[in-house]
Order: C-alpha cells, then sequence, then structure tokens
C-alpha cells in the first residue's frame, strides 16, 4: 500500500531514493536532531511537510534528551500555521497530542487533557484509511497505558498500528509496535511473547540503523533474559549510549551501575543545551556493537530511574 498525500520528511519508511529524506534520516538516527531539524528550516518556513517534518524531528529529540521542548513548541505552531486539509490538521493534531504527552510523562508540564484532546481531534480528523492512522493509533496506546492507566485500551491501540504498520510497510513504527506490545505481554507474564516481541524491535532497529533506538532496544530485551545474556546486553546498550553522548537520558542514568562514576554525562553537563550529539560522535557509534533491550522513563510523578535494579516506570520510546 503506498502512501498519499504530502510526505513528512520524518514520518516517511527509511527514503533512501531522496537525497535530503535520507540525509534527514542518517543525521536523525544518530541524534543529530538540530541537524536533521537545520536541513528542512529553510523549506518549513513556507511548506507544510517540512514543517511537520521538523516539528516530529524536534519532539523525538524531547523524547530522547527530555530538553528543547519550546523549540519544540515552536516547530509546532509553526507548522500549525501551514497546514491544510483534514489530513495535514490531522498530522499536526497528533503532533501536538504527542509532544503534550512527552511533557506530562517526563514532569516537565501537566498537559494530559492537551494530550487526549489533540489525539482525540486527530482521530476525527484522519479517515480509519489514512497512512497517518497507524501513528496515531500508537500514540493513543501510549496515552492509554501510561497516562490514563488503561492498558486494555492501550493492548487495542497498538494492535491497530502494529496492523496498519504492517500494511504500510512502516519498519520503523513496527519497531516501536513490536516494542510496546512486548512490554504489555511482559506485565501479563508471557515472557516468551515479551521476548519475541523486543527481539524483532532490536532486529529492525538495527536493520534500519536506528542507533538512537538501539540501546533501549537491547535494554528491553535484558530485562527479559536470563543471566549472563542479561548483563551482557545491558553492558552493550550502557557502551552505545555513551558513544552517543548520553541519549538517550532516561536509559543512561538506569544503565549505570550502583554507585558508579558518572561515566554516562547527564543532558546538562554533555552538551550545552539540547544534549545531542554532534554529527562526529554519532558516526563513531556506527561501529558500535548493537546493545540490549529497552529501558524505563521518567515519569511525571517519579525520579529519574535510579539504575537496572531500580523502578521500572514507562519505556518513552
Amino acid at each position: 500500500m503506498s502512501r498519499s498525500g504530502p510526505k513528512n520528511p520524518a514520518t516517511e519508511p527509511v527514503p533512501w531514493d531522496d537525497p535530503l529524506q535520507s540525509a534527514v534520516w542518517r543525521l536523525r538516527s544518530r541524534g543529530c536532531w538540530e541537524d536533521a531539524a537545520a536541513l528542512l528550516a529553510s523549506s518549513a518556513v513556507t511548506e507544510s511537510a517540512a514543517a511537520l517534518g521538523r516539528t516530529t524531528i524536534l519532539v523525538e529529540r524531547c523524547l530522547f534528551t527530555a530538553t528543547g521542548w519550546e523549540e519544540a513548541d515552536d516547530a509546532l505552531r509553526a507548522a500549525e500555521a501551514l497546514v491544510t486539509g483534514d489530513e495535514e490538521r490531522g498530522s499536526a493534531a497528533c503532533e501536538r497530542g504527542h509532544l503534550a504527552y512527552a511533557s506530562t510523562l517526563f514532569g516537565v508540564r501537566d498537559r494530559a487533557d492537551e494530550a487526549r484532546s489533540a489525539l482525540g481531534r486527530a482521530a476525527a480528523l484522519l479517515p480509519p484509511g489514512s497512512p497517518n492512522r497507524p501513528l496515531l493509533d500508537f500514540r493513543r496506546g501510549l496515552v492509554a497505558q501510561h497516562l490514563a492507566g488503561d492498558p486494555r485500551g492501550a493492548q487495542a491501540a497498538f494492535t491497530r498500528a502494529h496492523a496498519g504498520a504492517s500494511t504500510l510497510g512502516d519498519e520503523l513504527l513496527l519497531s516501536f509496535t513490536w516494542r510496546h506490545l512486548a512490554s504489555m505481554a511482559e506485565q501479563e507474564g508471557n515472557r516468551a511473547e515479551a521476548r519475541h516481541g523486543f527481539a524483532e524491535s532490536l532486529r529492525i532497529r538495527e536493520e534500519l540503523g536506528y542507533l538512537i533506538g538501539i540501546a533501549p532496544a537491547l535494554s528491553a530485551l535484558a530485562d527479559i533474559e536470563p543471566e549472563p545474556d542479561a548483563s551482557r546486553l545491558r553492558a552493550e546498550a550502557l557502551r552505545l549510549v555513551r558513544l552517543l553522548g548520553g541519549v538517550p537520558s532516561w536509559l543512561a542514568d538506569r544503565l549505570r551501575p550502583a554507585g558508579a562514576a558518572a561515566a554516562v554525562e547527564t543532558p546538562e553537563a554533555a552538551v550545552s543545551g539540547d544534549a545531542a550529539p554532534s554529527a562526529e560522535t554519532a558516526d563513531l557509534a556506527v561501529a558500535a556493537p548493537a546493545g540490549e533491550a529497552a529501558a524505563p522513563a521518567a515519569t511525571a510523578t517519579t525520579t529519574a530511574p535510579r539504575g537496572p535494579s531500580g523502578p521500572d516506570p514507562p519505556r518513552p520510546d
């Protein structure tokens, strides 16, 4: 099934045949969100698709670094001023809902009502057959799981998103749906299903070269594997996080050995501003061995995770 309508450079399947989208993907996948957003900056002034793509990139930076909220909000407002038609308006509403969800999850500001309202508006604008519907379903599942405490609703939304992503051939989204369906299976005590889902998520991210997503995938798999495999996976995840300059920030804290010095820098210490690694640092990660399964993130009401043996808050990615 092919996608129709304006393309969002940040949410299209990996676009190897388009030089701009390919460059955006390479930078984004290495955690160089500022550089990726800069490639779209000029066209984002007048083109709605580029503006939406730039917004998606900056919102993703928020989820991986817990920084850059104001810039993401500014990019979103600019995109909302450009969009036309139900499809684009629905995509913009979906981005607003996701940013509000992330802000609530990380305790920046309680925007849970805004998240639900925006995603509901997106659902009214995007028809069931829309190519953007699977991403919307996935994000509604996140809100149901982590903000509303509705596991049944989350399971249904993730399942719809997974089926839609499979139909569209959206491998990146599949890496997320596999991961969250596996997380729910783990909570239900179905370890075999959880292991399969986490392994599929990791496989897809490695094949796509989605480097910023590999360490979380490794950490998640480690949580379900027995020793000594679990320790090996966590060590690989920690190595990759270090190579990426402490990204994801929430995973860096969780993987750090108890009582160890801060080998992985916090976003504030690692980089001034947004804690995104430079292109040079990110390129080093290409040679890094695959790490381990996904790790939990900070919630709006809890402090940051203390380490592998600490509490297990929601996985934000």
